[in-house]
């Protein structure tokens, strides 16, 4: 048996032979814990870089600043102030204006901005509302050579134009790269001539993607919190690897200055502009022939949409590809060519970008169910008219009127009396609304006397009666709203109102 004092000396010695044993089980413990951490971290998280020097050394080269002037003559000429007749100051005011002042006499008009070189032969990137309108246009390089620029072609709706300088040497160029992989939170660098000052290197992330900030019909801006000032328009924004993935345009700023809301034409887009402009001198889109409007939530539920997205087709082109295949108004667009149209902006991009004379399928929502339709793309023609729909065709019915309080609506078939009244054109076929119930379903849609019914739920109507009874089937239904088709002026739209329960 041993003594108290021997058993406790057993006992460190024991913990004590133990010990290392017990260490490494926790160190392999510590390791494992580390690299289960480690391997939930996303694959592409990057620090943030140490230096932006080597990155800005390589791409300041192919920067270029651009200058342009305009020769603008007055056509006004002010008036000289009058003097007292015989005064002193009679012949001085006339001697002085008739010296400054020739009706006619030009001024030059000069603008500054950016710009990027995108291959060893000279060709320039820029923005359109850089060079728009200049008589002049230089292209001023690093090495402060000044070159004549030539204009290739230009695109107003994108804000993008393409410049040639003629060089006896090989231009140092950067490489277009591709924005779609871009994320929110990537870094990128922005280089411009800001305030006329030269070459400027700024850095920052994008901060958002697809921002429309409603300059075109093509809006898909990428947002970012590097400085853009006035002179930055034109220049690129650059990822990491050296590679366009933006053309700064854009800045939202109260004061003028940069406030950190920039905005860039993706690369996506840019690329295949310039191209074209490169090809051809212009562009060339892809057209449908429609004219649409958002789905709200409203008239969703009232076509039996899940969910409001897609483009709700109010118009159809006469002659267009739409019409050829048989696409109507009260369509939804749900995918065009294989991609989905989120929402009703995306459509006129997609379509746009889509080939000219290629068949696609187009999946459209009609009349409570998925269709898919074959399409060719036809081409959009810059000055092509959009030409309105005389509207569907009814049959003479005899003069009736309703109230129909459910929508809060006070409707007539339409007389000769009644079309002049309301200047309704001889062509257009619906029912007449003749007044408006404050706080009803239609004076929230900002429905008002002289607007034509022509669809109630995508069905033709032409007599009051034929409203009330597709209204009421609506509410047997459990329709909390109907789509009207409403004619106001020639101009077509889709409204969904809500229903009152009686």
């Amino acid at each position: 048996m041993l003594s108290k004092q021997t058993s406790n000396k057993v006992a460190v010695a024991g913990w004590t032979a133990g010990r290392p044993q017990a260490l490494g089980v926790f160190l392999l413990g510590l390791l494992i814990v580390l690299a289960i951490a480690l391997s939930t971290l996303p694959a592409s998280a990057k620090s943030a870089p140490e230096s932006f020097a080597d990155l800005a050394e390589q791409l300041l080269p192919a920067v270029v600043n651009i200058s342009s002037t305009q020769v603008v003559r007055s056509t006004q000429r002010q008036e000289i102030p009058q003097a007292p007749p015989g005064s002193p100051f009679e012949d001085f005011f006339k001697e002085f204006f008739d010296r400054n002042q020739q009706d006619g006499a030009p001024r030059r008009a000069s603008s500054l901005g950016s710009g990027f070189i995108i291959d060893k032969e000279g060709f320039v990137v820029t923005n359109n509302h850089v060079i728009a309108e200049a008589d002049e246009i230089t292209v001023v390089l690093q090495d402060d050579t000044r070159h004549e620029a030539k204009l290739i072609g230009r695109d107003p709706k994108t804000d993008l134009a393409l410049l040639k300088i003629d060089v006896d040497r090989d231009l140092p160029f950067v490489p277009w790269g591709n924005s779609t992989e871009s994320r929110v939170g990537d870094w990128v660098v922005a280089i411009g001539n800001p305030f006329g000052l030269g070459g400027t290197v700024t850095a920052g992330i994008i901060s958002a993607r697809q921002r429309d900030i409603n300059q075109g019909p093509y809006d898909s801006f990428l947002q970012t919190d590097a400085s853009i000032n006035r002179g930055n328009s034109g220049g690129p924004m650059f990822n990491m690897d050296g590679q366009v993935i933006g053309v700064n345009t854009a800045i939202f700023s109260p004061t003028g200055g940069s406030v950190g809301v920039g905005f860039s034409i993706p690369s996506s887009i840019a690329q295949r502009v310039v191209a074209q402009l490169r090809d051809f001198g212009r562009t060339k889109r892809g057209w449908l022939g429609v004219r649409i409007q958002s789905v709200t939530d409203e008239i969703a539920e009232s076509l039996g949409l899940d969910e409001a997205s897609g483009a709700l087709v109010a118009d159809v082109t006469a002659d267009g590809p739409a019409q050829a295949s048989k696409i109507e108004a009260g369509d939804v667009i749900l995918r065009f060519d294989g991609k989905d149209v989120e929402q009703m902006r995306d459509l006129p991009r997609i379509v746009a970008e889509t080939e000219i004379g290629k068949p696609v399928k187009v999946d459209v929502w009609r009349k409570g169910k998925r269709q898919v339709i074959d399409v060719v793309v036809g081409e959009l023609e810059e000055e092509r008219p959009v030409l309105a729909s005389t509207g569907p065709s009814g049959q003479a019915v005899e003069p009736e009127e309703a109230e129909i309080d459910s929508l809060g609506v006070a409707v007539t078939a339409i007389t000769d009396e009644m079309r002049e009244q309301f200047s309704v054109p001889d062509d257009v076929r619906g029912v007449l609304v003749t007044g408006v119930t404050a706080d009803s379903g239609a004076a929230e849609k900002g429905l008002r006397p002289g607007d034509v019914i022509v669809e109630v739920n995508q069905e033709e109507v032409s007599s009051p009666g034929q409203i009330a009874a597709k209204v009421a089937e609506a509410a047997d239904n459990d329709r909390r709203s109907v789509l009207l088709l409403v004619n106001r002026n020639g101009d077509l739209r889709f409204v969904a109102v809500r229903v009152e329960k009686s």
